[in-house]
């Protein structure tokens, strides 16, 4: 049984995950997916680290999944824990030393949200998260998701230098969707290629697959349990 760590985006919580859960519990898997602190402005990425780390115990078999905001926490956890595979989905790909802050101007995000924004209308720079975050998910989803918005991450996770040396030395793979309007599929591609050296896999969705598309997103996480069967 592969133990999957869920690690949720900026201003989310574990409830993100919930449908991807279902669908993985339901291949004989285990899914932990905790709420990393909210209204704590001390906390630091290492602080969120623990927290998955508290909540995956001493499982043996780990798949650590970090969605957006979540792929600067996601390698903490994969470094300080034995993991068969760490996957980010439409994840935030850090080098060492760099703050959170650091990584939209340093990866030319703006850029590339404004090239996509004159080829769709403006969509990808609206700042109505129904069009830009919520705009595949189904009405209800999105409006439940909007009501848990929390306030994650903290200024200290947010200012302060990613902590790690090198990406941990675990298989990684890289889901981005291919509708995403916070960050653009082509900008992706590039900082895959650039920062882990892989190509990315895609998924016919918008930045919140959890929610809009959770069956294909398990599908393609299960794999990755396949995967560390095989290594191991």
């Amino acid at each position: 049984m592969t133990t999957f760590a869920l690690i949720h985006g900026a201003g989310d919580g574990g409830w993100y995950w919930h449908l991807v859960e279902a669908e993985l519990r339901s291949r004989g898997h285990r899914t932990v997916a905790p709420d990393l602190p909210a209204d704590d402005d001390g906390a630091t990425l290492t602080d969120y680290a623990d927290v998955v780390l508290e909540a995956v115990g001493d499982a043996d078999d780990l798949v650590v999944v970090g969605q957006s905001f979540g792929g600067f926490t996601a390698p903490l956890v994969a470094a300080r824990q034995p993991s068969s595979a760490l996957v980010l989905v439409a994840g935030m790909v850090p080098l060492p030393g760099e703050a959170p802050q650091a990584w939209w101007d340093a990866t030319g995000h703006q850029a590339a949200v404004q090239a996509q924004a004159a080829a769709d209308g403006g969509l990808s720079s609206s700042d109505d998260p129904l069009i830009r975050y919520y705009h595949d998910v189904p009405p209800t989803l999105a409006a439940a998701a909007l009501r848990r918005t929390r306030a994650h991450p903290s200024t200290a996770a947010y200012v302060r230098p990613w902590p790690l040396d090198a990406w941990p030395d675990v298989p990684t793979r890289f889901v981005l969707g291919t509708r995403d309007r916070l960050l653009p599929a082509a900008f992706l591609r590039r900082v895959v290629r650039e920062r882990l050296g892989i190509t990315a896999e895609e998924l016919d969705g918008g930045h919140c697959p959890a929610l809009g598309h959770p069956q294909q997103l398990a599908a393609l996480l299960a794999s990755s349990a396949m995967i560390g069967s095989e290594s191991s």
